[in-house]
């Protein structure tokens, strides 16, 4: 397939795009579908280009944060499956639901090129921003597929082949996709067959990994059509609960499952939690028949529908305990099971998070400032099985003048200094996803109205249209403050409240947590090789935490970047963090009281409760000498937030620091 220029590329999509045959009798039917769906759905122009996008690294930590197991259980899959191509110049990536990059296998030497082409750690590929991508197409349809030079929607990225086969988590829903690219590729698209069929091998293998590594105490029963590659690379596998139902399943074992019973393997609740029996003519108590300890020709299943597999039965490492008690709660998803190190009140909060994910109720999330809010939010979103993106927006940090126009967006002309084009809203960008407003407390009484409309009528209407447009969306909202004390007050809305917390989510804070060390051990390992003193994890372990898991990794990052010397490494290439590394406050600590000197304690009740009163607001500011950022960092909030504070509780009053007023 040899490439096209700019104006006959565009021309041959803008032509298929208008009914007419495409001039490629070679394309892919899976590419005409992307190229409809780029037109129809997601109103793109192939004439405009645009060049890859790099998510901001602050973005990207929280795409990793959240796939963080995936890629720790795959990683060794791709560094084996990048180094059987080594010397042909491919690319890896590993990127998650929202088509984020969040792992990256290439020539460092090539690393300006890459990023340059959207190859590299970071890159955004979903359809609505990217066009005709692998990733992308691959995101839409849930298929393994080629999009080779021309295939894509954007000129800018014609010069690349790119293969990609999905990745599923264990209930059934699509967790990442895997791809394997290459800048310049030969002309022919056939070049890239060998690709995909390693690339979905690789795929199949790294949800074999993660069934098994979440099966422990479950039987696995794992399926090939040979007996000769039954041990040694099935094709299949699903695990069953101690009462011989199906726990979970990889995505061949959804369809195998599915075509035993004649059933549609997208429809997972018609797969998990049934009997085994449903679908072969086997149950619980056939398995240790089918162990390895026999040949593997003997090991055979007949499935409902007639057709014969061999089978491999792998026992529980721990067998469950018989008890007339309720069983154990399913395990949970990924995404939320990264929220945790072992706090029993966490634990318990996030399987209630679990069940709720997949729902489409409201949910408000409370809890101080720093616990970590928006990191549950998204992960009730990679937990929830939408396909949209997850759109967060905090609504204290958005000037009112323009928050508006931010949600609902706006036509072209309706306002001057506006877009020619005209903005999609973030409401609308969330359509099929998640939208997540954080500090909604903070929220204008004039928007709350507009949004309550949005909720109500699942509709919205951009500034200057008149007629509104339908949004399926699912809303996280979160706040530090009480709602139901700022309805009392007169700052929000009662119905909007009953809107939002269709349930109610309260993050515990750090200090009240059992798992701090283990949190502590979590964060300071994403940072590098260090490890703690025993004076420094005695002084962490002392401090009140009044910005919790925000205030703990920067404290973290602070000690890593005055330990960062390599002379201060052991023998294990660990640097030791000392108490001298800490910020000055948590030098002081004392064990079983909160750190000397910190001067976010006088804003704080005995309870641990922030205090809302002018007193403790002026005595915090004295303390920082009028400085309002100094307070937004201690607080955890924004200077916007702390601005808005000063005029609601200080008012007009002339209040000074030392002879000054507040400072930026």
């Amino acid at each position: 397939m040899p490439l096209q220029t700019y104006a006959s590329h565009t021309q041959e999509i803008e032509a298929f795009g208008l009914g007419y045959p495409s001039g490629r009798v070679d394309r892919d039917k899976a590419v005409l579908s992307s190229w409809r769906r780029c037109i129809d759905h997601h109103r793109l122009d192939p004439a405009q280009t645009c060049e890859a996008y790099i998510v901001p690294e602050g973005q990207l930590r929280a795409h990793q944060e959240e796939s963080e197991p995936l890629i720790r259980i795959a990683r060794s899959g791709l560094e084996r499956l990048y180094q059987q191509l080594k010397g042909l110049d491919y690319v890896l990536l590993l990127a998650d639901r929202h088509g984020v990059a969040v792992d990256f296998l290439g020539q460092q030497l090539q690393a300006s090129d890459l990023r340059h082409a959207g190859l590299y750690l970071g890159a955004e590929w979903r359809e609505d921003r990217a066009g005709t991508s692998a990733v992308g197409a691959c995101l839409a349809t849930g298929e393994a597929l080629i999009v080779h030079q021309s295939d894509h929607f954007d000129f800018t990225h014609t010069q690349l082949s790119c293969t990609a086969a999905p990745i599923y988590d264990l209930r059934g829903e699509l967790a990442a996709v895997l791809d394997l690219s290459l800048l310049k590729a030969p002309a022919e698209r056939a070049s890239q067959n060998l690709a995909l069929n390693l690339v979905v091998a690789a795929a199949r293998r790294v949800e074999l990994a993660n069934l098994m590594a979440q099966s422990r105490n479950d039987w696995v029963l794992r399926f090939s059509q040979s007996p000769d590659f039954l041990d040694v690379d099935p094709d299949a596998a699903i695990s069953i609960d101690a009462r011989g139902r199906i726990r979970a399943t990889t995505h061949a074992g959804a369809r195998t499952l599915a075509a035993a019973a004649g059933l549609d393997w997208r429809q997972r609740r018609t797969l998990i939690g049934q009997p085994l029996e449903h679908f072969f003519d086997i149950d619980l108590r056939h398995l240790p028949e089918l162990r390895r300890n026999r040949p593997a020709q003997e090991r055979i299943v007949r499935a409902r529908d007639g057709n014969i597999l061999f089978a491999h039965a792998m026992e529980p490492q721990r067998a469950p305990a018989r008890s007339l008690t309720l069983s154990a709660p399913p395990p949970l998803p990924p995404a939320l099971q990264a929220l945790t190190a072992g706090d029993p009140a966490m634990d318990a909060l996030l399987h209630k998070a679990a069940r709720l994910a997949p729902q489409t109720l409201p949910v408000l999330v409370q809890g101080e400032t720093g616990v970590g809010k928006e990191f549950l939010a998204r992960a009730l979103h990679a937990s929830s099985g939408r396909s949209g993106a997850f759109v967060a927006i905090n609504c204290a940090a958005i000037p009112e003048a323009l928050l508006e126009s931010e949600l609902f967006g706006y036509l072209p002309g309706s306002w001057t200094g506006g877009a020619s084009k005209g903005r999609t809203g973030l409401i609308e960008a969330a359509h099929g996803g998640t939208l997540f407003l954080d500090e909604i407390g903070d929220m204008p009484l004039a928007l709350q109205a507009k949004l309550l409309r949005v909720l109500s009528e699942s509709q919205v209407t951009p500034v200057g249209a008149r007629e509104p447009r339908a949004v399926n969306l699912r809303v996280v909202s979160a706040s530090h403050r009480s709602l139901a004390t700022l309805v009392q007050a007169g700052q929000f809305r009662q119905d909007l409240l009953y809107r939002l917390n269709a349930a109610e989510l309260h993050l515990p804070p750090l200090r009240q947590r059992q798992d701090l060390g283990a949190m502590l051990d979590r964060l300071l390992a994403a940072l590098g090789p260090y490890r703690l003193s025993e004076p420094a994890r005695a002084a962490l372990m002392a401090h009140h935490w009044p910005g919790n898991l925000r205030e703990l990794h920067n404290v973290l990052r602070y000690a890593t970047a005055l330990g960062g010397d390599p002379e201060g490494t052991d023998l294990a290439g660990e640097g030791t963090l000392d108490l001298h590394h800490l910020p000055d406050a948590l030098q002081a600590a004392r064990p079983g009281a909160p750190a000397g000197g910190s001067p976010s304690i006088p804003v704080r009740t005995p309870d641990g409760k922030a205090s809302q009163t002018s007193d403790a607001l002026e005595q915090l500011l004295a303390q920082c000498q009028g400085n309002v950022s100094e307070v937004a960092r201690l607080l955890g909030v924004n200077r916007s937030t702390v601005h808005r504070r000063i005029q609601r509780l200080l008012g007009p009053r002339q209040v000074r620091w030392d002879g000054r007023g507040p400072r930026p």
